[in-house]
């Protein structure tokens, strides 16, 4: 070996000791490449997932506790380095654009043979959320039934697992029956649909307030009739025991207040809500509870495609009528209710089977949503 190292013919030795600098140097900055890129992709998720975290603040946020969010989540999913947020930007409509960053400055091993200390990693993400569910406006169309039931909207805050009520429609049953002599024989016949009393409250915490309220009132006549959008036709066959007599057309109309001051029905802020669902409560009824987030129940419910103004229903009123809620699903009131726009809805309270017409349900209402930024995580996605 001695001999071998002290040959100056042919000798590999000095040849291997200058080729092994440049040999480790690739070697090394294959290691470090390597390293900075498993660094940026988890910078990148970090910064993702702190971005995200940004879009459910409120909007009076100040720039340095947005900005320490944006730290501090970026750090806790393993983030390294500084991240930066630009302000947020609000379009008129409400949505909202964020803009972040984040930069590292990544020290090497094998790199600094080649008098590089340092890598530096630049990440960015752009996020867009559109705006949501602020607002309900909720109005009675007409409501029927042999027996009485209470209409509620539920809501869970932000950060919190407590439901409270927001709003109630009350409908209270009135029985009316037509009667008629032939002869020395009395006969009658029931209104079928049932129709009475409907009051819709806005809820704050104990406290109840009436909002609006729907009288509706029947007359049996004996000759047929055109029902309109106020004047409801249902009949029955008037009977004695056995007998059977005339055919008895009821033609029942709904007479619709608003409370003073009040132009319209109930407006529910729903701004701060996380979670919303309606539940139907029909003490007498063969199904006591109907729920729009339960399985079992929610296939009773039916929506109708929101539209900007009655003339556009008017148009095409077949493509805004409620549909029944297929079954086994559940409902997002907050996706249920279009913004700017109307959306028929109606119940059917158990007494019929389902599937069936929407002519069979017995709760008919509407909403009207609002639609603004809203801190629910819903409608956000990462553009860049």
């Amino acid at each position: 070996m001695a001999r071998f190292a002290q040959a100056e013919s042919g000798s590999l030795l000095p040849i291997f000791a200058i080729s092994l600098v440049p040999l480790m140097l690739a070697v090394g900055m294959s290691v470090d490449y390597s390293s900075a890129v498993s660094s940026k992709a988890t910078m990148q998720s970090a910064l993702d997932a702190a971005t995200l975290s940004l879009t459910t603040l409120p909007k009076s946020t100040s720039e340095a506790d947005r900005t320490k969010q944006l730290q501090d989540v970026f750090a806790a999913n393993g983030g390294q380095g500084m991240a930066a947020v630009l302000p947020p930007v609000y379009d008129a409509d409400g949505t909202l654009h964020l803009s972040a960053s984040a930069t590292y400055s990544m020290p090497t091993n094998f790199m600094k043979i080649a008098t590089i200390s340092n890598v530096d990693i630049n990440v960015q993400t752009k996020v867009v959320k559109k705006p949501s569910l602020i607002e309900a406006t909720f109005n009675v169309d007409h409501v029927s039934g042999y027996w009485g039931k209470t209409m509620y909207l539920y809501g869970t805050e932000f950060e919190t697992s407590t439901e409270k009520v927001l709003m109630k429609i009350v409908y209270t049953y009135k029985e009316y029956k037509y009667s008629y002599k032939s002869g020395n024989k009395t006969y009658t016949a029931q209104d079928p649909k049932g129709y009475g009393t409907t009051n819709i409250y806005t809820v704050s915490g104990t406290t109840d307030t009436l909002v609006q309220s729907q009288v509706c009132t029947p007359v049996g006549q004996t000759t047929d009739f055109t029902p309109s959008a106020t004047a409801f036709r249902s009949f029955a066959t008037a009977t004695n025991g056995s007998s059977n007599g005339a055919t008895i057309y009821f033609k029942t109309t709904c007479v619709t207040t608003n409370s003073p001051g009040n132009s319209s029905g109930a407006k529910i802020d729903v701004s701060k809500m996380n979670q919303l669902y309606l539940l139907m409560d029909v003490p007498s009824g063969p199904v006591k509870k109907l729920k729009s987030n339960d399985t079992a129940t929610s296939d009773r419910l039916y929506i109708g495609a929101g539209y900007a103004t009655a003339a556009e229903k008017a148009l095409k009123p077949s493509t805004y009528a409620p549909v029944e809620v297929a079954k086994n699903k559940t409902v997002d009131i907050f996706s249920a209710v279009p913004c700017s726009q109307t959306s028929d809805q109606a119940w059917e309270d158990g007494g019929n089977a389902v599937p069936a017409d929407v002519s069979n349900a017995d709760f008919f209402y509407s909403i009207t949503g609002k639609c603004d930024y809203n801190q629910r995580i819903a409608q956000t996605r990462i553009t860049e």
